[in-house]
């Protein structure tokens, strides 16, 4: 197989709890997406060899960027 490189953003999505509207919650869970993304995690899950698999993004260097890449690889 030869690599797939898939290019794109990532979105991190506010969700309030238990349906409730913004100015209502007092927490958010956060989940990460994006159309490549999920193209990536989805040939990743299809293939038995993923290590030729490749996303290239731009995350921050802090906390935030960390959580989306900690999640993009779990999946």
């Amino acid at each position: 197989m030869k690599k797939i490189v898939c290019f794109g953003e990532i979105m991190m999505r506010l969700n309030p709890p238990n349906k409730e509207r913004f100015v209502q919650a007092d927490n958010f869970e956060i989940s990460y997406s994006g159309a490549e993304a999920n193209v990536c995690v989805s040939l990743a899950n299809y293939f038995e060899d993923s290590s030729k698999i490749h996303f290239v993004s731009k995350v921050p260097q802090n906390e935030l960027g960390k959580s989306c890449i900690k999640t993009l690889k779990s999946n």
